[in-house]
């Protein structure tokens, strides 16, 4: 099965106690699954990787996998900031049935095309049969690599099928790779939250990785798009923009206030770093939610708008 359409980051839910929450996990995988996505990566930048422990990384990868069972294609998130770190959760993935491993460069292994296909080389001839999702993330936390650097990459290592690209603006990327595609390079998958979502697909994205929280929405644009109907697909894109515009700002905080306002969840605990909505902007999230809860086909919202999580 190629990857393709939907394919969410979930997040990480935690409970009262701050812990991480396996039973949360299983309703974030049916929520997905539901709505119909046709994969699910754990974990990404969207799951406070960086705030989770190698153990909860692991444990948490163990238990999407069994609640999965199968249904829908994983990619597992496994960049790090050695080489060897990315091969030991390469391998967990592995042993998990995984094929699929979502990878971004570390800014250790620099910015020129020889380094970093030096690295992604290195990783490869120790995880013969896993694909490479090269993840090639904006700066301060990404390498940004140029296109030009980003197709030589792929072009020299044949383990990278897919490309997610999320540089910005992330179109011309996909347009170089798109023009002269090695012959291993399957497709080329957005990222930055679906917020540019349709010029992805008009330049030949095969599929996105946005947050899970408008998982039902973003599957219906997919399928509009897919179809042929690229109205339906635009007015999708424009009604889901202005919550995704609070989400660039409010990141994982907003992710798990919707999926709690509409049910999914219970906690809203974040670990990770960046401003948390005051009161004026939850009021401001719960309007935009309200207006576009006629679109969703699942789990209907939870609390009046305006009322407290």
């Amino acid at each position: 099965m190629l990857l393709q359409g939907i394919l969410p980051v979930l997040p990480t839910p935690y409970g009262d106690d701050g812990a991480v929450d396996p039973v949360a996990m299983r309703a974030l995988i049916e929520f997905a699954i539901g709505a119909g996505v046709q994969g699910m990566v754990f974990p990404g930048f969207a799951s406070e990787v960086e705030a989770l422990s190698d153990d909860e990384r692991i444990s948490l990868m163990r238990v999407v996998v069994e609640a999965n069972a199968g249904r829908v294609q994983l990619i597992a998130g496994a960049s790090a900031a050695t080489i060897e770190a990315v091969v030991r959760f390469g391998r967990e993935a592995l042993d998990l049935g995984i094929r699929y491993l979502m990878i971004q460069a570390p800014k250790e292994a620099g910015t020129q095309a020889d380094e970093v296909t030096a690295f992604f080389r290195a990783i490869a001839d120790q995880l013969p049969g896993m694909e490479i999702v090269l993840q090639n993330a904006p700066l301060p936390r990404g390498s940004d690599l140029d296109p030009e650097t980003l197709l030589t990459v792929v072009s020299n290592v044949p383990a990278i099928t897919y490309v997610k690209g999320e540089t910005l603006p992330s179109g011309p990327a996909i347009s170089v790779l798109q023009a002269n595609p090695p012959p291993h390079l399957a497709g080329i998958i957005g990222g930055g939250g679906a917020r540019y979502v349709i010029d992805e697909y008009e330049r030949g994205a095969c599929g996105t990785m946005p947050a899970l929280e408008l998982a039902d929405l973003h599957v219906q644009l997919d399928r509009a798009w897919r179809s042929g109907d690229k109205v339906r697909a635009r007015n999708l894109y424009s009604r889901s923009l202005p919550l995704l515009l609070l989400q660039a700002v409010y990141r994982m905080h907003l992710t798990k206030h919707v999926l709690t306002r509409r049910g999914v969840i219970d906690t809203t605990i974040v670990r990770a770093k960046g401003p948390k909505p005051d009161a004026m902007a939850i009021r401001d999230i719960d309007s935009w939610l309200a207006e576009a809860a006629d679109i969703f086909t699942l789990a209907p919202i939870a609390q009046r708008v305006g009322e407290p999580a």
